[in-house]
């Protein structure tokens, strides 16, 4: 496979005429932690000059997007809701849209604040998550009866603060019915803060695969669920459309699962050396050190 690292003025001319659509990641792309990345508001406003359509892609499930909305505009740029893809959305698209769940029919969530507001906005109920009757310890008569809801068809698991043994064993009862859908809303078996790594959402889910038996739908990158949901709601031509982002194991191989070109840009976690070496045997079709670089597409 062939990666193109775009220099001159035609080349960004070039890659910019190849695509009606941009998806891109946000942490270390747009921004890291707090601080925005440079000329960012300024290349997005110049990709929507040019007609280009834009979305926003990311694995945290434990925000709802409002927040997400909120940093854009705290950092300068305005984002509209529905050009925020976060993998608890994608997780209420996927039900509604892909597989039709029923409505007479409840999600068991083991999740944050974000899920919940996802699946509120698209009419689908729930049951746990932030319910403060999960957020303790399991007692001896729970073993006797969990006062499981028979009307659960589904149970979804994200990043939980609280995650507990009481959560578990619910959901893991849930499960044992095989009609019963086991949903992650993504692979992470970690978190990043600023105060380093943390288990993530793939890591809260690890437990009730090996319980269960069972292996989960991913609804985040780099799976192509994922991308499935976000076209059940946000129309585009695949072979127009750009996925740029800052990790090969998660961004690249995400546009790669779903049929799509790739730009890495070297701000964030991978860098030139791991294109050059391949060593994971995934490479972008284009690699720039900045998104700002774009602007280098500009006439004037």
């Amino acid at each position: 496979m062939y990666t193109k690292q775009l220099l001159t003025k035609s080349d960004y001319q070039n890659f910019l005429s190849e695509f009606d659509t941009f998806l891109f990641d946000c942490d270390g792309v747009l921004w890291k932690g707090t601080k925005l990345l440079p000329n960012v508001p300024e290349t997005l406003n110049f990709l929507r000059s040019k007609g280009k359509n834009i979305a926003f892609v990311t694995n945290n499930s434990s925000k709802p997007r409002e927040e997400y909305q909120k940093k854009f505009i705290n950092l300068g740029f305005k984002v509209e809701l529905n050009e925020i893809f976060s993998s608890s959305y994608s997780a209420a698209l996927y039900l509604k849209n892909i597989v039709k769940f029923p409505k007479e029919k409840k999600v068991y969530i083991l999740g944050e604040e974000g899920v919940e507001k996802e699946l509120d906005r698209q009419g689908i109920k729930y049951i746990g998550g932030t319910d403060p009757v999960e957020r303790k310890d399991i007692k001896i008569e729970d073993f006797e009866n969990l006062n499981l809801d028979p009307s659960v068809g589904a149970v979804l698991c994200g990043l939980d603060l609280h995650i507990n043994y009481l959560k578990y064993s619910k959901a893991f009862n849930y499960l044992q019915n095989k009609n019963t859908l086991f949903l992650v809303t993504n692979s992470d078996s970690t978190y990043p803060t600023s105060g380093g790594l943390f288990p993530g959402a793939g890591s809260c889910s690890a437990p009730l695969s090996c319980a269960s038996g069972r292996e989960p739908i991913f609804l985040g990158k780099p799976n192509l669920e994922m991308l499935q949901a976000i076209e059940s709601e946000f129309k585009f031509d695949k072979s127009k459309t750009c996925f740029i982002g800052d990790r090969i194991d998660t961004d690249i191989l995400f546009a790669k699962n779903s049929g799509i070109k790739s730009c890495l840009v070297l701000t964030g976690i991978s860098k030139e050396d791991d294109i050059l070496k391949n060593t994971l045997d995934i490479i972008p079709d284009y690699y720039i050190k900045t998104l700002g670089d774009l602007l280098n597409a500009n006439e004037l």
